[in-house]
């Protein structure tokens, strides 16, 4: 393992994305355990992917026109729904001090349908994992495996820190309840462009 794919990968695991949103609405909304949790669940959404990567799976996402879209577009509808949910249910999206913990399993769920939901994972992952396995590699895919499961460790402990950090600022959202609906509106609008950008997305 080389520096340059933990470099790859930390800049990969904080750039923003549908991962990275939920962690910060589930810290900034049920507290650091909801944030840790949520970043589990978007960690757990990537083995599909990359299992995928390894298996040569997500070539037939590249080939297949069909196969894309109809996944393509089952991640669209959940990232409206997400969207929509956000803006409507304020009892989800909730800032207190004392709060309903939210099942883990729910919210782990929801993140790993966010990241199962999109094909363009699977396809950066079979164009990125390659490129750090040497070509006279005797065991390639053990490689790949081993480099994947660096990859999760990057992306779980920047999701943690993403979710602590949302945490850590709650408070001073508790006395304003006009940041919450404001903030509210933003996650909404947040998942609704994802949903959009990944709608236009191409093969």
């Amino acid at each position: 393992m080389s520096l340059d794919f933990l470099i790859t990968s930390l800049i990969v695991a904080i750039s923003p994305g549908t991962g990275v949103l939920f962690t910060l609405a589930a810290g900034l909304s049920r507290g650091s355990k909801a944030g840790i949790v949520a970043a589990f669940g978007c960690t757990l959404g990537i083995v599909p992917h990359i299992a995928a990567a390894i298996l040569g799976l997500a070539a037939v996402l590249h080939t297949s026109a069909l196969a894309f879209q109809i996944l393509k577009y089952l991640g669209v509808a959940y990232l409206l729904y997400m969207a929509w949910a956000t803006l409507r249910d304020r009892g989800t999206f909730q800032v207190q001090q004392d709060v309903t913990p939210r099942p883990a399993g729910r919210v782990i769920l929801s993140a790993v349908l966010l990241n199962i939901l999109n094909p363009k994972l699977s396809i950066f992952f079979l164009a990125f994992l390659p490129q750090f396995v040497s070509a006279d590699d005797a065991r390639p895919l053990a490689a790949m495996a081993e480099l994947s499961a660096v990859f999760m460790a990057v992306t779980f402990v920047v999701f943690v820190g993403y979710g602590l950090f949302a945490a850590a600022i709650r408070s001073r959202i508790v006395s304003r309840p006009w940041v919450l609906t404001w903030m509210r509106r933003a996650f909404a609008g947040a998942f609704a462009a994802l949903g959009a950008k990944l709608a236009l997305a191409e093969r």
